[in-house]
């Protein structure tokens, strides 16, 4: 499965999900793909995909089925090192852009990819400029959006963060795999820890 096949497979996907806060992500979807090479890259999180691939209660089978099998082939990668969080941390976080500023599939306007989380793993508050979109595919976790109560989210559940919004996650006895979108005329930016401007 190339990283163009699982874009236009993510999002014929998030097109039969049929949800109104899509709207805007799908309006900024590229018509056509331009594609470029990245080279792969792995990290410790990948040996949870073996648990996501043989998830039944998986939400988006074939998007599933498509991301665990070009794993290998994908750029993995960390926005944090050890001067931010612990190794235990970094051992159980990962994410790969399918589409973006710096994934397979160029875009300016509109991030896609996966984050992948350990079991029994907190990612502390967080934020960005750019609006988010989150859907879990497998596994559950509960979910923070500012000072709101912890939330736990199934698979299937929408998550949005609006701009510059405070947010977290945790993970229970399982891992995580959830697609994200980022909308942004700002792809560059980073994702800061709110702790790290404390």
């Amino acid at each position: 499965m190339t990283p163009v096949q699982i874009a236009a497979r993510t999002e014929q996907f998030l097109q039969s999900v049929q949800l109104p806060v899509l709207a805007p992500f799908l309006a900024d979807w590229p018509r056509t793909y331009q594609c470029r090479t990245v080279a792969a890259g792995g990290l410790p999180v990948l040996r949870w995909l073996s648990t996501i691939a043989t998830d039944p209660a998986a939400f988006g089978a074939d998007v599933v089925s498509a991301l665990c099998e070009a794993a290998p082939s994908l750029a993995w990668r960390q926005s944090y090192t050890l001067k931010d969080l612990e190794s235990a941390f970094l051992d159980n976080y990962g994410w790969t852009e399918i589409m973006g500023l710096s994934g397979p599939v160029a875009s300016e306007r509109i991030a896609c990819g996966f984050l992948l989380l350990g079991p029994f793993t907190h990612y502390p508050h967080h934020h960005h400029e750019a609006e988010e979109f989150y859907l879990p595919l497998s596994g559950t976790a509960a979910w923070q959006q500012g000072e709101a109560p912890w939330q736990e989210r199934p698979p299937g559940a929408a998550i949005h963060h609006i701009s510059g919004e405070s947010h977290a996650m945790r993970t229970g006895a399982g891992p995580l795999l959830a697609l994200y979108l980022w909308r942004s005329a700002n792809l560059a930016q980073k994702a800061r820890l709110d702790n790290a401007e404390a």
